[in-house]
């Protein structure tokens, strides 16, 4: 069995609308897909609809969360979408991301860049706005010539000239709003240098302390070295070893399938959560 329990859609930064991230995760030869969209849970229903047979698809979640100043993401599995208190967070983070995004366009208008919010809006097409669409604006735009050096800190990265901060809860709170909700938790691609922070063993410790289900440890972000530690790491604290592919189509070189979790882990994943359960094509 091969899981890949992270990839994006166009519900918010991925360039596939996800009917097709669930043709393109069968066409990779995968039996379970999780889709975990920034902060949102729009593209599930699509998702369910455009099912193949034989694939089986994970709904979940990718939160935005912030830690010691620096951006932490907390994937979720298998929660109750209906939750009050999830649902509400998820919109706050979400309506901040577009405060941000409005204030990221105006500030890169004041450098002289020609970068609109129609463009940004158009490229996000209806879903969640957030930088990776300003980046792909500003390469249409002709300020920059490539998505990834918009990231840097000449624009859009820590101290540029285009930043600007905006809201994230704690992981802790995060993990408890999904838990509440029924569901399990992953901490997402915590060893990735190009990411700008390397999380320390004892912030993940007190995570796991707090209830974390796992470690994303299988990511294309993951060299071979941080790969051995965090799975180390991971059986010290008691967590497992999650994996997936982070896929953003286009955006990520169409990698869906790179990376997987192994299948006694995922069986044991989805036994631990009780919000909601994997769906097949019936």
């Amino acid at each position: 069995m091969r899981a890949d329990l992270h990839c994006h859609s166009t519900a918010s930064d991925g360039s596939c609308p996800p009917a097709e991230v669930m043709a393109r995760a069968r066409a990779a030869g995968l039996d379970v897909i999780a889709l975990t969209d920034h902060d949102t849970v729009a593209g599930h229903a699509e998702a369910r609809r455009a099912l193949p047979a034989g694939l089986t698809l994970v709904p979940g979640i990718e939160l935005s969360c912030r830690l010691h100043g620096h951006s932490v993401h907390l994937l979720g599995y298998l929660f109750d979408p209906a939750d009050a208190e999830l649902a509400a967070e998820c919109a706050k983070i979400r309506e901040h991301r577009l405060d941000r995004a409005r204030a990221i366009v105006d500030r890169l208008a004041g450098l002289g860049a020609p970068v609109t919010w129609e463009q940004v809006t158009s490229i996000a097409g209806g879903g969640v706005v957030g930088r990776p669409h300003i980046a792909r604006a500003m390469v249409a735009a002709g300020v920059i010539g490539a998505p990834d050096e918009a990231f840097g800190p000449e624009w859009l990265g820590a101290g540029g000239r285009a930043h600007v901060a905006r809201y994230a809860p704690d992981p802790v709170r995060a993990m408890t709003l999904i838990r509440a909700a029924g569901g399990v938790t992953v901490l997402a691609h915590p060893a990735a240098p190009a990411r700008g922070w390397l999380m320390p063993d004892a912030d993940i410790a007190r995570l796991a302390a707090a209830g974390l289900t796992g470690i994303e440890v299988r990511h294309p972000d993951h060299n071979q070295a941080e790969r051995i530690h965090l799975t180390t790491l991971a059986g010290q604290l008691g967590v497992l070893v999650s994996g997936g592919s982070d896929d953003h189509g286009e955006l990520t070189g169409y990698r869906i399938g790179c990376d997987t979790i192994a299948p006694q882990a995922y069986e044991r994943l989805v036994s631990l959560a009780s919000g909601a359960a994997p769906m097949s094509r019936r």
